[in-house]
């Protein structure tokens, strides 16, 4: 399952010029946000928890809100993420990848999470 997403890295700065960092708050977690040193960062996480989710198939909703999804860095600083148990478990989540990259004033993230898929009929 495949998931992607494009952000304007000036939305972020909108957002925290109008309501401070608190407004990270709605979308990253403490730990996240300690991660999230620039507003290019904080909109490349945005836009992965959009590609994570959108990868499941569920994008942000009830089932998926962006505190079910954590960004987080690996050894190498490649990043990264884990879900919340019940979306592990409801898909059967076996491996997942990350790639976000920023440039000329856009974010993009690319999430592949591989796991349980549903039956699709490719052709009539």
């Amino acid at each position: 399952m495949i998931g992607i997403d494009l952000i304007e890295i000036e939305r972020i700065t909108k957002l925290k010029k109008r309501f401070g960092d608190k407004a990270l708050l709605k979308f990253l977690s403490p730990e996240e946000m300690t991660l999230a040193k620039s507003d290019a960062t904080a909109a490349g996480f945005y836009a992965a928890k959009e590609a994570i989710s959108k990868a499941l198939g569920i994008g942000i909703s009830e089932k998926c809100g962006f505190m079910d999804i954590k960004i987080y860095k690996d050894a190498k600083n490649a990043p990264s993420f884990t879900l919340s148990r019940h979306l592990i478990e409801d898909y059967n989540i076996t491996d997942v990848s990350l790639s976000i990259t920023h440039d000329k004033g856009f974010a993009i993230a690319v999430a592949v999470i591989e796991g349980k898929k549903e039956t699709r009929q490719l052709w009539h």
